[in-house]
């Protein structure tokens, strides 16, 4: 996706061995290689969750903290990072760091100024007075190898309502996310515009034809009694243009799978639409301030529909503020759709955003991060990356090209 794990040149570095996965009451201590689907299947056995649930659960726990993964949970529990609690980390010049969270850095590593997002992978969080874990984490494999972590745990909700609620329109849909972000503790709102809800029907027929949009929703409750659940209903009910009796409500487990499905099937169709079409798939991960999320979202449309109608779908994270385009583009022309998105990110950065929120810059988009930060606060940046690899051995080319 961004291409961090390309080697230019050098040795590939496998960690597919560091299995280790022991779940505790509250914590568990887990492998770079260990893979998330195995840490929450085990951590579902001892009646607790790791809150981060990155779409992709087949990816490794390292590759994970590397990025600073988050997900789609991500609104109520944030990214991995706030779930580190210990790293096991091996420097560029052989020695082992074994660090626990508020130990701090033993080096001043400067500060750079945050976008004022929920989500922010772009670059290395500096800031005076900071702990080893938040340095490491998120730093793209850069500074050093992690080989081990203890990550938390929290216990399994006693009930969760999920629903898929359909909207006769975009504006009406953002209506309501606006008005549910404040006043809910939902722990996800995902966003479907119609393109994607038009891939979707390919699995899902049932899907209202008059929709326009649907939000994805999901709500811990301490039972299936809770008042939760009437005050969604009033919700629901309350946000003008939901289509209340098109839309998908459950409580269980089974009838929330189905939910999941429906999440995770629209990547899997856009890949599909790809292989049968011949196009090349260029992405986004961008997020903004969250008062500028609209503002966002139509000039996406805008000048997607002036530059490639009927060639992309807009979906993911609402709640904040960080949708994903994707965006079909001619093989024989991609020079026109990298241009487009570089335009979106450009003016994400312009609007106080981020130009990578949960995906990481890598090799592709290296590039992109002079458009958020100046040239002082990136020289600050790659004084900490000379001072842990003065030799560049580590991840040569992700993140500084």
């Amino acid at each position: 996706m961004t291409g961090g794990r390309v080697p230019f040149g050098g040795w590939v570095l496998s960690l597919e061995k560091f299995t280790r996965l022991d779940i505790e009451s509250g914590f568990a201590v887990v492998g770079a290689g260990t893979l998330l689907r195995d840490l929450h299947a085990a951590a579902q056995r001892s009646g607790q969750f790791y809150p981060p649930d990155p779409t992709e659960t087949g990816a490794s726990l390292g590759g994970n903290i590397a990025c600073n993964a988050s997900g789609s949970r991500s609104f109520r529990y944030g990214a991995t990072r706030a779930w580190v609690r210990r790293l096991r980390v091996v420097l560029a010049d052989g020695r082992v760091l074994d660090v626990s969270r508020g130990e701090p850095v033993d080096f001043d590593p400067g500060s750079v100024p945050l976008p004022a997002v929920t989500k922010n992978t772009a670059g290395y969080l500096l800031r005076p007075g900071m702990d080893w874990v938040d340095l490491f984490t998120g730093s793209e494999g850069t500074l050093g190898v992690v080989t081990e972590a203890t990550v938390g745990l929290l216990p399994l909700p006693k009930a969760v309502l999920g629903g898929v609620v359909f909207f006769r329109s975009d504006g009406e849909a953002i209506d309501a996310v606006e008005n549910w972000r404040g006043g809910s503790t939902a722990r996800m709102l995902e966003y479907f515009d119609r393109p994607s809800l038009d891939l979707l029907r390919a699995r899902f027929p049932e899907i209202p034809a008059e929709a326009g949009a649907a939000i994805l929703f999901e709500q811990e409750m301490a039972s299936e009694e809770d008042a939760e659940l009437d005050l969604w209903l009033e919700r629901i009910e309350g946000a003008a243009g939901a289509l209340g009796e098109g839309s998908w409500f459950a409580t269980t487990a089974n009838d929330r799978e189905r939910f999941r499905k429906f999440r995770h099937s629209l990547p899997e169709l856009v890949n599909d639409t790809v292989r049968r079409s011949g196009a090349l798939k260029m992405n986004t991960d961008f997020a903004v301030p969250l008062e500028r999320n609209r503002e966002m979202l139509a000039y996406y449309r805008r000048r997607l529909e002036e530059e490639f109608p009927g060639r992309y779908v807009i979906f993911g994270h609402i709640g904040d503020a960080h949708v994903h385009v994707n965006l079909f583009s001619d093989p024989a022309n991609p020079d026109a759709a990298a241009g487009l998105l570089k335009e979106f990110a450009r003016h994400a950065a312009e609007l106080g955003g981020t130009v990578s929120a949960e995906h990481g810059v890598g090799k592709r988009k290296a590039g992109l991060l002079a458009l958020q930060y100046s040239p002082e606060h990136l020289e600050t940046m790659r004084a900490v990356k000379r001072r842990l690899d003065p030799a560049n051995i580590l991840g040569r080319g992700t993140m500084w090209a």
